[in-house]
């Protein structure tokens, strides 16, 4: 059992910390997580990603220790880091009123989940525009916790972040650009993200969100050796997002001109997750690139969304047997769920 002590002194250090560029997000109002250092403005390029093992499924003092939890994150709002709080299905005991689809991430086809890296009860997201900031930050939030709480910890970057035409881009180690299909500032990220009234959840947690995070392990030295051209066809797009059939990157490719794949292969990466560009997956991609050395590099893929099944796992089947796969290992991550507007989510979700 977590004594609730150490869970506080925990988070008060990370909230003391402020002067040293530690959080600055009040993490249990959605509508800035949303339109914060997740969703809606332009990413920013630093960020590290720690899954804690905060207490055990069914500890009465839950709801006591998350409060405490958001309390000292969101009290440090004037650093230069921003934090974000997401739960896992840890938390949730059987007789308490979890998110609908919140559970362990599956292993989909081809991937080989370490246990070590997978998982968790919370999952605290530090994002920032200097990385000294950001691994201040971290470093402070794995010094204030036991050891054994620690599951599982990951830093990453966004090299060429920037906006385009309302959306967040930024080039991956495969030196594509990418987030062209993230929907642009406004209502639609709402629309994509936000549960509803109507999704039979549970009343705490409409207004939250959907997280899904995966580390993919990427084999850049065997895709280096490749031409650009084998490249652009494994992906579907140009470098810098232009399509196939000459479509500009903001606009929509006409797949349907083409049922044979002779432009844009049939298992080709954005064919695959989107064929219908005119109807795009219900979700909002925020990745980040990692590199741990010794060739262990990739990206810290996350993506938001109000409903598992219509985002995520929908693309994710689809893209089973693309020709990107090869390359590609996925070894952790998790699903999570950023909580709504209000704190009063804890106290519905977790009440004695």
């Amino acid at each position: 059992m977590v004594r609730r002590r150490v869970v506080l002194a925990a988070t008060a250090s990370l909230a003391a910390a402020g002067g040293a560029g530690v959080a600055a997000l009040r993490v249990d109002e959605v509508a800035q997580s949303l339109r914060g250092p997740l969703l809606g403005v332009k990413a920013d390029p630093y960020v590290s990603v720690t899954a804690l093992d905060l207490l055990t499924v069914g500890e009465p003092q839950i709801g006591q220790a998350l409060r405490e939890l958001v309390s000292a994150m969101a009290a440090a709002e004037r650093a230069t880091v921003r934090a974000t709080l997401a739960l896992g299905h840890s938390l949730f005991a059987v007789s308490r009123p979890r998110p609908r689809q919140l559970r362990a991430m599956p292993a989909f086809a081809g991937d080989v989940l370490d246990p070590l890296q997978t998982g968790g009860d919370v999952l605290v997201e530090l994002s920032g525009h200097r990385g000294a900031d950001v691994r201040t930050s971290t470093r402070v939030l794995i010094e204030a916790v036991p050891k054994w709480m620690l599951r599982w910890q990951l830093q990453g970057h966004r090299p060429d972040n920037r906006i385009h035409e309302g959306k967040s881009l930024a080039r991956n180690p495969f030196h594509f650009t990418e987030g062209f299909g993230n929907p642009p500032t406004g209502r639609e990220i709402t629309e994509r993200t936000a549960v509803r009234t109507d999704q039979g959840e549970p009343t705490w947690a409409v207004g939250g969100t959907y997280q899904v995070v995966r580390i993919v392990r990427l084999a850049t030295e065997l895709w280096d050796k490749d031409t650009v051209e084998e490249q652009v066809r494994i992906i579907g797009r140009q470098r810098d997002g232009r399509w196939l059939d000459g479509a500009p990157a903001d606009e929509d490719p006409n797949f349907a001109a083409d049922p044979q794949g002779r432009l844009t292969p049939l298992d080709s990466h954005v064919r695959l997750a989107a064929p219908d560009r005119r109807n795009p997956p219900p979700l909002v991609r925020r990745s980040y690139s990692y590199d741990r050395g010794n060739g262990d590099n990739g990206l810290i893929f996350s993506c938001f969304q109000r409903d598992l099944a219509k985002g995520f796992e929908s693309v994710q089947k689809r893209l089973e047997g693309e020709a990107m796969a090869k390359y590609m290992l996925t070894t952790g991550g998790g699903y999570f769920f950023v909580p709504p507007l209000g704190g009063a989510w804890i106290d519905k979700a977790f009440r004695q």
